[in-house]
């Protein structure tokens, strides 16, 4: 099973490109995201595979970092998606962005992706929303100052939101629906939003 892929960029197209490795080209399957961030071609590169094995194939699918195969994987344990359609999805939102929008019930974020429609979006919520705790998913899984970076509070601004979501923690909520309601209470309070204001609000949000 092959799990990492490390040559020369040979080719690039829809959906796919091509790496020379030690003179033998393997055709890997990559989402919009991966293939914006690749080198010229002729340069070296490495990706971190997925390998998926069927009777009539085999398909190599490949990411610059890992956290992009562990959606990758991870969105597929849900009805409806397979591999095409998490490829849209990792190629539309970034991990971090695929974070907030499930812990915060973002379903229309997640509609803008390729071949997400409004029941899939709320299958996509309800399925993975306390199954992703346990994936390296970067700064908004682990509640860093990152993550509130583009949340729409001011105020005492990224402290406040991580103060917040520590806070909420510590009171023995789960990681993924305290960082859901603080980002909820973060929309709702706008400029007015400050440590105990985000914690007040966010209880609510976690008690309905």
């Amino acid at each position: 099973m092959i799990a990492k892929l490390k040559g020369l960029l040979d080719s690039v197209g829809e959906g796919a490109l091509v790496i020379d490795v030690g003179g033998v080209g393997y055709q890997v399957f990559c989402s919009a995201r991966t293939l914006r961030g690749l080198p010229k071609i002729g340069e070296a590169v490495q990706l971190h595979i997925e390998t998926h094995v069927r009777e009539d194939h085999i398909h190599l699918f490949g990411f610059l970092s890992q956290a992009e195969r562990a959606w990758f994987t991870l969105l597929q344990t849900v009805q409806g998606v397979g591999a095409k359609v998490a490829l849209g999805i990792l190629g539309s939102l970034s991990p971090d962005e695929l974070t907030r929008a499930l812990a915060s019930g973002d379903k229309a974020m997640l509609t803008r992706c390729d071949g997400v429609g409004p029941k899939l979006a709320a299958r996509l919520v309800t399925e993975l929303k306390d199954k992703m705790g346990g994936l390296e998913l970067g700064a908004a899984a682990a509640g860093l100052p990152e993550a509130a970076a583009d949340a729409p509070a001011a105020g005492e601004g990224q402290g406040a939101v991580s103060d917040a979501l520590s806070a909420l923690v510590n009171l023995g909520y789960k990681r993924a629906d305290a960082f859901g309601a603080v980002m909820q209470a973060a929309r709702s309070l706008g400029d007015k939003a400050d440590v105990s204001s985000l914690i007040r609000l966010g209880l609510k949000e976690l008690a309905k």
